[in-house]
C-alpha cells in the first residue's frame, strides 16, 4: 500500500516538473561585460556599506568624510553608465 502511494507521489512530481516552462537562458556575456557587471556590483555593495556608515556617524567631520566617499561612489557608477546587463 505504501509503495503505491509513493509511486503516485513520484508520478505527480514528474508531471508537475514537465508542466513547468524551461528556465530562461541568460544571454551570454563577453569578458568585458562580465567585468563591468562585477565592478558595478562591487561599487553598489560599497555604496550600501557607506550608507550604513553614514546613518551611524555622529561627528560632523566623520559624516562629511563619508558623504565624500558616497559622492565618489556615485560618480563611479555614473561613469559606468546604466546597468543594461542583468
Amino acid at each position: 500500500m505504501a509503495r503505491g502511494w509513493e509511486s503516485k507521489s513520484v508520478e505527480s512530481q514528474i508531471e508537475s516538473a514537465e508542466g513547468r516552462s524551461p528556465p530562461r537562458k541568460q544571454p551570454e556575456l563577453t569578458a568585458e561585460q562580465m567585468a563591468r557587471k562585477a565592478k558595478r556590483e562591487s561599487i553598489e555593495l560599497d555604496r550600501k556599506r557607506v550608507l550604513r556608515d553614514l546613518e551611524a556617524a555622529r561627528h560632523p567631520r566623520h559624516r562629511a568624510m563619508i558623504q565624500e566617499a558616497l559622492a565618489h561612489l556615485d560618480k563611479l557608477l555614473a561613469e559606468l553608465g546604466p546597468d543594461s546587463v542583468s
